[in-house]
C-alpha cells in the first residue's frame, strides 16, 4: 500500500537520517512508523501490533507503557525541569539515584557520575581511566583491551572498545591505544575438541601473552560485558571470567563491565556480574536504569580508582569533564522510580520464574534445518543461522539471511533484531510472561518456517 504524500513514512525517508541503517535501501523501502506502545507490545500506523522480542534495544524492561514513570517525569517537570551538576552544585534525584545505585551495586562502588547514554559512559570510563593513571603518576599505562565482537557503543572512544567491523570502516576507527583480545564463543572459536574450560583457559592465556607483548606498564583495563550483546549474545564458556581476573590481577589491570544491557535483572542476577561472577573496578549502566522512558546512564567507580581521580582534580583544581544533562533532575527521577519499581514487583525474581520458559522455548528450535546454534541465559537468548549445519557455516552475509527472517517476523507480528553471523536475538522486556513468551515463540516459528520455504523454493529455482 502506498503511504498518503504526507504520511510520517513519506516525510521520514525526506527528512531522518537514521542510524544503523542502509541509508540507500531507506529511500527505497521507507521505515516502519510505530506509533504508541503497550505492555510487551508496539502498534503501527495501521494499528497492527508486534511483540517486541528485543525490548526495543535491549531496554524498554517494563514494557512500553508505565503510568508511574510518567507521573515521575511530569512531578520533576513541574518542580525543577532542569539543573546541573557543574562545580559542586546538585539536586535530590541526583542524590537519590546515586545512592540507590551504590546500595545495589554488585561489589563494594564508591561514587556515581552521570551521563546519558551507554556509549556516554562508557567513553567517560576510559577517561577517567587516563586521568587516574596520569593522576598516579604512571603516563604510560593507558592502553584497553576489550575483546572482537564486544560492543561498548559508538562514540570515538567507544566506538574504538567495540569489536564489530561496521562499527570501524569509514570512521577511521579504532584510534591507537585499544587492543582487542579473543572472543570467548565456543561454538565458532574452540578449537575441535575443546572442552569450555580448556578454551577459557587458552583465552586467558592469549590475554596474558597479548599483555606481555605490549608491556603490563602500559595496558590499564579491559572492557567486558558479561554477556556479550550486540556481537550476537555470546555467554562465555564456564570459568572464563575466574581466568581472565587473574591475568588483570597479575598485571594491575582494570576491570569494567559494561552493564549496558546485563544490568537490572536481564540475566536472573540484578546485575550480569554477579550471574557471571565478575568483580570490576568499575561499572557502566544504562537502557534499563531508566526502562530507557528517558535518556541516562552512570559509571559506578570503586574507591581506589575515586581516590585517583579526586587527587588528580585536587592538582588540577578540577575534574574537567561532564556534560549539561549528567544527572538531569527528570530523567535522574524517572529512574529512581523504575528501581522502585523493580524492587516492588521482585522483577528479578521474576525474570528467574519466566527465563526457563523462553530458554527452554528456544532450544526447540537447535533441530530446524537452519538452525546451528541457540544460546542465552534468564531473558537474553539468540538463535544463529546457519548453511551447514555439521560444518557450523554460517550464510553468505550478501544473501541477508538474517535481515529476510526480520521480515517474515514482521509479518507474523513480531519485531526482531538480527545481530551478526545471522543470529536473531531475543531480549524482550522483562515483565513478559509465560504465556507471552509461548506466543513470541510460535509467531517465531512460523517466521523461521516461512523462510526456510522461501529457501527452498530459491535452491530449486537456481537449478
Amino acid at each position: 500500500m502506498t503511504p498518503p504524500r504526507n504520511s510520517t513514512a513519506v516525510r521520514d525517508v525526506a527528512s531522518v537520517l537514521h542510524p544503523y541503517t542502509d541509508a540507500r535501501a531507506h529511500q527505497k523501502n521507507g521505515p516502519l512508523v510505530i506509533t504508541r506502545g503497550e505492555g510487551v507490545r508496539v502498534f503501527d500506523e495501521q494499528g497492527k501490533g508486534y511483540i517486541e522480542t528485543v525490548a526495543g534495544l535491549w531496554c524498554a524492561a517494563l514494557g512500553f507503557h508505565n503510568e508511574r514513570l510518567v507521573e515521575a517525569a511530569a512531578r520533576q517537570m513541574r518542580q525543577l525541569p532542569f539543573y546541573h551538576g557543574f562545580t559542586g552544585r546538585t539536586h535530590e534525584p541526583q542524590v537519590e539515584l546515586a545512592e540507590m545505585l551504590l546500595e545495589r551495586a554488585p561489589v563494594p562502588m564508591s561514587k556515581v557520575f552521570f551521563a546519558n547514554s551507554g556509549s556516554e559512559a562508557n567513553d567517560s570510563a576510559v577517561k577517567m581511566i587516563w586521568y587516574f593513571n596520569n593522576a598516579l603518576g604512571r603516563p604510560r599505562k593507558k592502553k584497553i583491551i576489550s575483546r572482537l565482537k564486544g560492543y561498548h557503543g559508538v562514540t570515538v572512544a567507544a566506538a574504538s572498545l567495540t569489536g564489530l567491523p561496521y562499527n570501524h570502516k569509514f570512521f577511521d576507527l579504532p584510534i591507537a591505544g585499544i587492543l582487542h583480545a579473543g572472543c570467548p564463543h565456543h561454538y565458532h572459536n574452540a578449537h575441535p575438541g575443546e572442552s569450555e574450560e580448556a578454551f577459557a583457559s587458552r583465552l586467558a592465556a592469549e590475554l596474558d601473552a597479548l599483555i606481555e607483548a605490549e608491556g603490563p606498564d602500559t595496558v590499564a583495563a579491559f572492557f567486558a560485558e558479561p554477556i556479550m550483546g550486540a556481537g550476537g549474545v555470546i555467554v562465555p564458556p564456564a570459568t572464563y571470567f575466574e581466568k581472565i581476573q587473574a591475568v588483570l590481577a597479575k598485571h594491575d589491570v582494570l576491570l569494567v563491565a559494561d552493564e549496558v544491557i546485563c544490568g537490572f535483572g536481564r540475566t536472573g542476577s540484578y546485575w550480569g556480574s554477579q550471574t557471571l561472577g565478575l568483580r570490576p573496578d568499575i561499572l557502566t549502566c544504562a537502557k534499563a536504569l531508566s526502562s530507557s522512558y528517558l535518556p541516562i546512564s552512570a559509571v559506578m567507580v570503586n574507591e581506589r580508582v575515586f581516590e585517583g581521580l579526586a587527587d588528580g582534580s585536587a592538582g588540577i583544581g578540577t575534574f574537567g569533564h561532564g556534560f549539561t544533562y549528567s544527572g538531569h533532575p527528570v530523567p535522574a527521577a524517572v529512574a529512581v522510580e523504575t528501581l522502585k519499581i523493580y524492587d516492588e514487583i521482585d522483577l528479578v525474581g521474576h525474570v528467574r520464574r519466566v527465563a526457563p520458559a523462553m530458554q527452554q522455548g528456544l532450544r526447540r528450535f537447535a533441530d530446524h534445518p537452519l538452525v546451528g546454534e541457540v544460546r542465552g541465559l534468564g531473558l537474553i537468548g539468540a538463535v544463529e543461522l546457519v548453511a551447514d549445519k555439521a560444518a557450523r557455516r554460517n550464510f553468505d552475509p550478501a544473501l541477508k539471511i538474517a535481515p529476510r527472517l526480520v521480515k517474515h517476523g514482521e509479518a507474523q507480528g513480531l519485531i526482531l533484531r538480527s545481530l551478526p553471523n545471522d543470529s536473531i536475538a531475543f531480549s524482550p522486556p522483562l515483565v513478559i510472561t509465560e504465556a507471552e513468551i509461548e506466543e513470541m515463540l510460535e509467531r517465531f516459528g512460523r517466521a523461521l518456517d516461512a523462510l526456510a520455504v522461501e529457501l527452498r523454493r530459491e535452491a530449486i529455482a537456481a537449478v
